[in-house]
């Protein structure tokens, strides 16, 4: 296509699919995407070469005897593979199945295990990665038997290519997979069609962030297998035409301080990261680098993937005010794969939506009630409200919705919501459903398994039903925790329960575990080394406990938010048994000194932008 004046593309309506939304992008060569490679050079690709590039890309894949629907496995490390990989097969009408790739050289076993598992769910046909993985993938080839080959992303464009034409793809078409971790069962893979993509980015794009062509640079670090990253800053940008930088995930990982680095190089305006990114901003930045960084363009930076921490938001704003952050720049978000991607975004450039509330009423009744001046107190962060035409509902017990100032688990409804499972029917009509049965309103919702409530519209997320465990951004079930603790020498098996604690940076992992009679003196650090040899996870508290002194149901059964909630509580395994300060703060000011009293926002929360369940 010819180059067009990027003012004359009308970006003011939703394109039907999201080849639709690149494809009238696909003239403009002034606004694009630049990858940085490891050493930091960068790459550019202008929405004209992006689509020539996609094209060229998809007829290569077509060329390996794919057909329309057919999945591909992709285990990419480098963000411009990635992008023009997922992007061409689209274009071909393929279904693509981001992986991620192997953390490092170790344990590869495991990981090869982990593939195979996800790869054949998908009933994948192609394996598309990078040369230095290749040695790794081939020995997954012969265990699955719908896989034909394996190409290295490096070769692709140069073997057979299809004569075309690439297909005309509808909105109810399948874009790709998103899968679950599956770290203690079968993977689940998230059906994310067109039409939910589009209506997803499409909010995120003008009632979330405000995009307009040429006024924003994107920076991001976060992982495209992730569909945070996939999403949030490979899709959504092309229904703005929106620019953006991709900084390699790992080298993120190496030098925190490339982000912010980063954003001060490209004028960056807008990001997104976990909590714990934020806190590591703030704790690397060396005075050099405050002396340096202009980040006065900034307008936004979500915070998602998992829980918010108040305090790590203040401190990262006061840390970088003299580089001319402004204050209301943090943005917290709330959302999850089966949503797509994002459901609610907090107010652009508002002040941090903290809530305090009475933790007696809270936690003994689940209701949202102020606290008076001597009272413990709670804070939770909000994360805004839902997106024209979603819905979020808070449901009691009985699946029946609950009015506002009343805990209990979210629901969300909408144009976002994603198929189902792939493959996986019984999965699918566990959490997809209507509310209740006869009333004859079909509408489907979205049981998500986390806890929140509503108020004044907005949501905010108190806890995970599932407990699912989220540290550094990434999901762990805790069974897997549970299962490597209970084979030590001194436990009692089948009576080991871990769960997540807020830290001052991050959600910090806990293992409580009953004892046999006269264990071990050293049986902490041997539960501590223990997950970390096996699971690579920093354990930050032991609690050691006697016989029968956790938590259980009638019938037997662990209760592990209930040994949380004493363990916060300083309750935990009765007298006798260490315990901790009670979650919390004193209120003894008065109630204007409010917005003072972040520190220890202890249950402040938000899963954010993809994390599955």
């Amino acid at each position: 296509m010819s180059t067009v004046d990027p003012s004359a593309v009308d970006l003011s309506r939703a394109p039907a699919t999201v080849v639709d939304a690149l494809r009238r992008i696909s003239g403009i060569e002034d606004h694009g995407y630049t990858f940085l490679d490891n050493a930091n050079k960068p790459t550019f690709f202008s929405y004209a070469a992006l689509w020539r590039a996609a094209e060229t890309r998809g007829l290569a894949l077509l060329g390996h005897g794919l057909t329309r629907g057919d999945r591909v496995a992709m285990v990419l490390s480098q963000p411009q593979d990635f992008v023009i990989t997922f992007l061409g097969a689209l274009l071909a009408g393929l279904v693509p199945v981001p992986m991620f790739p192997p953390l490092s050289f170790g344990k590869l076993d495991a990981y090869a295990d982990s593939a195979v598992t996800i790869i054949e769910v998908a009933g994948a046909k192609l394996i598309v990665t990078d040369k230095a993985l290749s040695s790794i993938l081939w020995q997954v080839v012969p265990r699955v038997p719908t896989l034909k080959d394996l190409v290295v992303v490096e070769n692709l464009d140069l073997g057979k290519k299809s004569p075309g034409p690439l297909p005309t793809l509808t909105a109810d078409d399948l874009a790709f997979l998103q899968f679950t971790s599956g770290s203690t069962s079968a993977p689940k893979g998230v059906m994310v069609t067109h039409k939910s993509l589009v209506a997803n980015c499409w909010a995120i794009a003008t009632e979330g962030m405000g995009l307009e062509l040429g006024s924003d640079v994107a920076v991001s670090w976060l992982p495209l297998y992730h569909d945070m990253g996939l999403i949030g800053f490979v899709i959504t940008p092309l229904f703005k035409a929106t620019d953006v930088v991709f900084i390699p995930t790992l080298s993120f990982v190496k030098r925190p301080n490339i982000w912010l680095q980063t954003m001060h190089e490209f004028k960056g305006t807008l990001s997104f990261g976990p909590n714990f990114a934020f806190a590591l901003a703030t704790k690397r930045a060396s005075e050099k680098d405050l002396a340096t960084w202009d980040l006065s363009r900034v307008r936004l930076i979500g915070c998602g993937a998992e829980p918010i921490n108040a305090n790590v938001m203040l401190e990262f704003v006061d840390r970088f005010a003299g580089c001319g952050l402004k204050p209301g720049v943090p943005m917290p978000a709330y959302g999850m794969a089966e949503a797509t991607l994002a459901m609610s975004f907090a107010p652009v450039g508002s002040e941090l939506p903290v809530l305090l509330l009475d933790a007696e009423a809270f936690r003994g009744e689940g209701r949202v009630v102020n606290p008076d001046d001597d009272a413990l107190a709670l804070s939770f962060v909000g994360c805004g409200k839902p997106f024209k035409d979603h819905r979020i509902g808070i449901l009691d017990t009985d699946g029946k919705l609950l009015g506002e100032d009343r805990e209990g688990e979210i629901a969300f409804a909408g144009p976002s919501l994603t198929e189902g499972y792939w493959k996986n029917e019984a999965a699918t009509n566990e959490v997809y459903r209507p509310l209740s049965e006869g009333d004859g309103d079909t509408t489907v919702w979205l049981r998500t398994g986390d806890l929140g409530f509503l108020h004044e519209g907005n949501v905010f997320i108190t806890g995970r039903s599932k407990d699912l465990i989220i540290l550094n951004g990434r999901n762990h079930h805790p069974q897997s925790i549970e299962w490597s603790v209970a084979e030590i020498d001194g436990v009692r098996k089948g009576n080991v329960v871990a769960f997540s604690r807020p830290g001052k940076e991050s959600e910090e992992l806990v293992v409580v575990a009953e004892t046999r009679a006269d264990p071990p003196a050293d049986l902490k650090e041997a539960i501590a080394l223990a997950v970390a040899d096996r699971l690579s996870l920093k354990v930050a508290d032991v609690v050691l406990l006697g016989a029968g002194q956790l938590p259980k149901t009638s019938s037997g059964k662990l209760q592990r938010r209930k040994t949380r909630e004493q363990y916060l509580a300083g309750e935990l395994g009765g007298e006798g048994v260490r315990t901790l300060g009670a979650t919390g703060e004193k209120l003894t000011v008065a109630r204007h000194l409010a917005r003072s009293l972040f520190g220890r926002a202890t249950h402040a929360a938000s899963k954010v932008f993809n994390r599955p369940s």
